[in-house]
């Protein structure tokens, strides 16, 4: 069997099941298309940009596990902070995409499996993480830094498991679900606690510099008292 640089290769999962996650993933970014259009603006546009130009790089970086299957840094939790899910997911899409067809990294017929893992399920995971811990941890650069930390290593290893799923449902190999399960998340853990170390200190900084252009102080900053809260010394801003 052929070991590829990254991702999914092609024949580890059957060519049915290959299919329906490609329609999974195509569904999933048309969504992503339609509601990201409404984030997208003159300050989030150029931000996209820089975030996929980031991610590409770090993806580079990855690891065997399996003949056929490598980990690596994903990205999700970082993009979905910076730019929002939906941005976030294409983000890392358009980085997926590029990497299979330019550089054969991933099988092409196996696209669809990788979008669906990294960029749907690993973006969703993180950002619903983001949203649930910085309703408790303070909206500054350190609480940020935490909560990028957290949810890119949960994100990351969640992610990995979706392969597990996908292999059940169509593997091609004589591999054990149990041996691949573990060995995804044991490698994936590893990989989630250096993402984490990344993401945090990419925010933390950019939360620093201009928090403005952070999607999730954004996002989840408290509303503003209203002039007759603000009178009585009720309220304020995060």
């Amino acid at each position: 069997m052929d070991v590829v640089a990254m991702h999914i290769a092609n024949g580890i999962v059957n060519a049915q099941v290959s299919g329906m996650f490609a329609v999974i993933a195509a569904f999933a970014l048309a969504i992503c298309v339609m509601r990201g259009r409404a984030d997208l603006n003159d300050r989030l546009a150029p931000m996209a940009g820089l975030v996929a130009a980031f991610i590409f790089a770090v993806q580079m970086l990855n690891f065997q596990v399996l003949p056929g299957v490598s980990g690596h840094l994903l990205g999700g939790t970082l993009a979905a902070i910076l730019v929002g899910p939906w941005v976030g997911a294409l983000c890392v899409s358009t980085v997926l995409i590029i990497q299979c067809l330019l550089f054969a990294d991933g099988g092409l017929t196996a696209l669809g499996l990788n979008i669906t893992n990294m960029a749907v399920l690993g973006t969703a995971v993180g950002y619903l993480l983001v949203a649930g811990l910085l309703r408790v941890l303070p909206k500054t650069p350190g609480g940020l830094a935490v909560t990028a930390f957290v949810a890119s290593v949960i994100s990351v290893v969640i992610a990995s498991q979706g392969f597990v799923l996908q292999y059940w449902l169509g593997g091609t190999t004589q591999l054990s679900l149990s041996t691949i399960a573990g060995a995804l998340a044991g490698v994936h853990t590893f990989i989630g606690i250096g993402e984490g170390l990344i993401a945090a200190t990419t925010v933390a900084t950019v939360a620093r510099v201009r928090p403005d252009l952070v999607y999730a102080l954004r996002r989840f900053r408290a509303p503003a008292a209203s002039p007759a809260m603000a009178a009585a010394g009720v309220g304020g801003t995060a």
